[in-house]
């Protein structure tokens, strides 16, 4: 089967791993019957065995993956930060509304991917359907941002493991050794590992979630040892907003403002599930439902953890100001150990933090992973060297893998105390990069049900279909613009800090010079809707969906069961 062996047998005229490449350049063009079994080089779709990956990603990994990536660092915190600085109702209504943004972003992305799984995920999307300056734009926008974030997490991961080993007894370089060594070792030995890897993670971090969760609730209904039933106490007092750079009215809409800045960070990594789609069996299933389910998630991880936080934490406790203040990244940062130190239960912060330290792990070996494909992606949509999108024979993108690891290295040199505020300008990079990558998506699905209302494709014929259709991604698109413009807004507001100001908007000169140098350089041309290429490439995911489902009846049919007998009983029934 095509799906499960890298050398299975190929569509009639399809080239041979011995046949000389081919140069066919892509270009957008409608499908024709006798283009469509004509040997090509195919942009975004690779089906050589020394470029081609492997569909070794099941339903349940794509699902734990898509859940992972929901579930970071920014919550368990970032809302730190975000209460401190605004008050229990700012980061409830910021992290609602930014909610509802990522979940059109990625029903955008879901109905694109659906119709056709590219290989190089959303940067083929783009190129196809929009402007090949575009998706060398969006592209390499990604990669800075996993490139950065990367070494960002292993950074936080060796911060954490402070809070049991000071860092005058054992150099954090060590620790950052550790895990970059085992993130790399973990990428390297295929996606089938790195899937199954990544499901155990993210099933344990979703159990600490939830016991979070849950623990808020017992606290802010008295259930602690301190017997205290909070309620909506702190919404009066201290207050449910907090004034932020000003007083009054003002000084609160800032705050809230800035909230919504620190709630799309935390967001930042649920559009990840685009990057999986040329590694996922039977994508045009996988992905829809992984979408689908990306708002349940939201609702139940990130907004009842937010509404709760606010019941449980004021904003003006000391230790949750003291723990901001500090720049740790450890436990002692995190409002809901404040809220265990708050309630006196004894023991559980240390617990807490071994917790936290498994959620940066998962964030940074997904954050390698990520970086590692959308090179690949880039590579094979033609804007890097070829080189890139070579494989090994587990499929792993082994040279783009190799670039994305050594970059990581960066970590090292917050070895030093005074190269952690060059790391927090780089989250700061970060964030920007992110916002960059959802106006892509949004602006190619906009282009997308332009040139397939234009060539009477009907929306019937759709595996997913966004709900708000276009109008969804044209209201998104306005509020990310609006929010990457004013993301840093403290520079004119309160006192202009000039790295804070080119760090928070320096992505978005990189980004234009990228398009329009692109475009400039290759005279390219954006596409026609009537001549979008909606088909080439097709009749071979097609293929593969078919003997992948063949092989499903015919396994099910010998009494086989699918999916883990764990994932079935004890995940699956929460989403």
């Amino acid at each position: 089967m095509g799906v499960f062996n890298r050398k299975s047998t190929r569509p009639p005229g399809y080239p041979s791993r011995d046949s000389p490449p081919l140069k066919t350049e892509y270009t957008a063009q409608a499908y024709s019957p006798e283009s469509a079994s004509a040997p090509q080089e195919i942009h975004g779709i690779e089906f050589s065995e020394e470029t081609r990956l492997t569909r070794g990603l099941k339903a349940r990994h794509i699902t734990m993956i898509a859940i992972g990536g929901a579930i970071g660092t920014g919550l368990i915190i970032g809302t730190g930060v975000a209460l401190s600085r605004a008050g229990p109702a700012s980061i409830l209504i910021s992290y609602t509304v930014v909610g509802f943004l990522v979940w059109i972003v990625m029903c955008a992305l879901g109905e694109m991917a659906a119709w056709l799984p590219l290989s190089s995920g959303f940067t083929g999307y783009a190129a196809r359907f929009c402007d090949p300056a575009l998706g060398f734009a969006l592209g390499w926008t990604y990669w800075f941002k996993y490139i950065i974030v990367t070494p960002n997490q292993l950074t936080a991961a060796a911060l954490v493991l402070q809070f049991w080993v000071e860092r005058s007894r054992v150099n954090p370089g060590v620790f950052i050794a550790v895990f970059w060594i085992a993130i790399v070792c973990i990428n390297y030995f295929g996606v089938k590992f790195f899937g199954e890897f990544e499901f155990w993670l993210s099933t344990i971090k979703v159990t600490i979630i939830v016991g979070v969760i849950l623990l808020s609730l017992i606290l802010a209904l008295g259930g602690g040892p301190d017997g205290d039933r909070k309620g909506f106490r702190y919404w009066k007092n201290p207050g449910a907003f907090r004034p932020y750079l000003s007083t009054g009215d003002w000084g609160k809409f800032l705050g809230l403002w800035n909230t919504m800045v620190t709630a799309v960070f935390a967001y930042l990594g649920t559009e990840l599930v685009g990057v999986t789609v040329g590694e996922a069996q039977n994508p045009r299933k996988t992905i829809p439902r992984a979408i689908k389910l990306t708002f349940y998630r939201i609702l139940f991880f990130y907004v009842l953890s937010v509404f709760l936080l606010g019941m449980i934490v004021p904003y003006n406790s000391d230790s949750l100001a003291f723990a901001v203040e500090s720049g740790r990244t450890t436990a002692a940062a995190s409002p809901f150990v404040v809220a265990i130190q708050i309630a006196g239960i004894p023991h559980l912060p240390g617990i807490l933090n071994g917790c936290i330290l498994i959620f940066v792990f998962s964030a940074a070996n997904s954050d390698l992973y990520i970086a590692s494909r959308t090179l690949y992606g880039l590579a094979s949509e033609g804007y890097a060297p070829r080189i890139f999108k070579r494989t090994d024979r587990r499929g792993v993108p082994i040279y783009a893998l190799g670039l994305s690891a050594i970059i990581a290295l960066i970590a090292f040199l917050n070895v030093s105390d005074d190269s952690r505020k060059v790391f927090l300008y780089f989250v700061n990079l970060v964030t920007i990069f992110g916002l960059l990558t959802w106006i892509s998506i949004l602006v190619a699905h906009i282009w997308f049900v332009r040139a397939r209302k234009a060539q009477g494709i009907p929306e019937s014929a759709l595996a997913f279909k966004a709900p708000l259709g276009v109008w969804g991604s044209y209201g998104a698109l306005a509020f990310c613009i609006v929010i990457a413009l004013t993301k840093n807004f403290a520079a004119f507001v309160g006192r202009f800090h000039t790295a804070d100001f080119v760090t928070g908007y320096l992505g978005i000169p990189l980004y234009l010079i990228m398009l329009f140098g692109y475009k400039f350089w290759y005279k390219t041309r954006t596409v026609s809707p009537a001549t979008a290429d909606f088909y080439t490439g097709k009749d071979l995911i097609d293929r593969e969906e078919e003997e992948f489902l063949a092989h499903k009846a015919e396994r099910e049919r010998l009494g086989g069961r699918n999916g883990s007998w764990f994932y079935r009983t004890f995940v699956a029934w929460l989403f």
